[in-house]
């Protein structure tokens, strides 16, 4: 359809990028670019989980992601891939599987998932939290112009928008580690609930607003609760407690109408 002008997901680099192609028996083979990496050069763990997810969806019969837990076991390097999956059990609301990726025959990141129909949930809601007060995007400030030394690859597939940009973008930790701000993929893609689980780990950790110089992902749990809309996603990101170099960093994303549609927590470590 592309001489109809129309946009397919294939033109849209989070996608291509997550594809795998079969391999065997629950097994799937990838390329990891160097698109997605971090400050340090090490591919991002939101991208890596993304890709886990994507090849996971195609074995289980429920579109869409509702949660899922990733145990980082070694840094991620660009480079040839492969995915092993395995389905634990399909239900009539959910079902729930196990994806491992792997890097020269070693594991690096292990994958627990459960996904289910979000567009058919029903039940009891309680909302007690409200979406960040921010003002709107093209009136807010992009931030990765004033990052000291090179930017990561990743700050260019994602972009955001600060109403204020914290100190340590500007090489002065202003000692809150809190932020709240908009956030997008760079090339227009529209999120889905598999690219909330790449988005909750894109920006730059938060901890750093207290002069720590790098932070590693232990383990990242995800939730969503909607399926977003279209546009520019509001997020909110803090850590309360830094204890013998372990952080949390707690993440939620609003969707351009106000509904919450991702939490995440992950347990990081500072780097020395």
């Amino acid at each position: 359809m592309r001489g109809c002008g129309m946009t397919t997901t294939a033109d849209f680099l989070f996608d291509g990028d997550t594809a795998s192609d079969p391999a065997g028996e629950h097994e799937y083979a990838l390329t990891l670019p160097d698109r997605w990496t971090t400050f340090i050069g090490t591919v991002n763990g939101g991208y890596m989980l993304a890709s886990c997810l994507q090849a996971l969806r195609r074995e289980l019969p429920q579109p869409d992601l509702l949660s899922a837990s990733a145990h980082y076991l070694r840094p991620g390097t660009p480079g040839p891939a492969r995915i092993s999956t395995d389905v634990a059990r399909i239900g009539r609301r959910t079902a729930t599987g196990q994806a491992s990726l792997f890097r020269d025959d070693r594991e690096i990141l292990r994958v627990l998932a459960t996904f289910t129909d979000l567009a058919a949930a029903d039940g009891p809601t309680l909302v007690r939290g409200e979406p960040p007060a921010l003002p709107a995007p093209e009136q807010c400030i992009d931030p990765t112009g004033e990052f000291p030394g090179d930017r990561p690859e990743i700050s260019r597939r994602v972009e955001f928008r600060m109403a204020e940009v914290p100190g340590f973008w500007r090489g002065n930790p202003g000692g809150v580690p809190a932020a709240e701000f908009w956030m997008r993929f760079a090339d227009g893609r529209d999120p889905d609930p598999i690219a909330l689980a790449l988005l909750v780990d894109s920006a730059a950790p938060i901890i750093f607003e207290l002069g720590v110089s790098g932070s590693s992902t232990i383990e990242l749990s995800v939730h969503i609760r909607h399926r977003p809309a279209p546009g520019w996603l509001a997020c909110r990101v803090s850590t309360n407690y830094l204890i013998d170099g372990f952080h949390e960093e707690d993440f939620e994303i609003w969707d351009s109408t106000g509904t919450l549609v991702a939490q995440s927590r992950q347990l990081a470590i500072v780097s020395p």
